[in-house]
């Protein structure tokens, strides 16, 4: 059965599991290091040929392309 929650963009929980360990502290490079290897799987089992971000002109050209970009909104540090 088909679910109705929106698709995730493809491989998007590996690309923010990397992306949130590199800003960790303390870095922990083997995690990481797991976090990329899971990652390039992914991209290679999926044949992802590239990721843009939310708000990047060319995002839509992309997705017609390319299928569904990776949705990483962009952020401020509000500390």
């Amino acid at each position: 059965m088909e679910s109705s929650t929106t698709p995730q963009p493809v491989c998007a929980k590996e690309a923010l599991d990397l992306l949130n360990c590199a800003i960790e502290s303390p870095f922990d490079r083997d995690k990481c290091l797991r976090f990329l290897d899971a990652l390039r799987n992914c991209v290679l089992e999926k044949k992802v040929k590239k990721f843009s971000l939310v708000g990047q002109s060319h995002a839509a050209e992309s997705s017609k392309k390319q299928g569904e970009p990776l949705n990483i909104p962009d952020s401020t540090n509000s500390r």
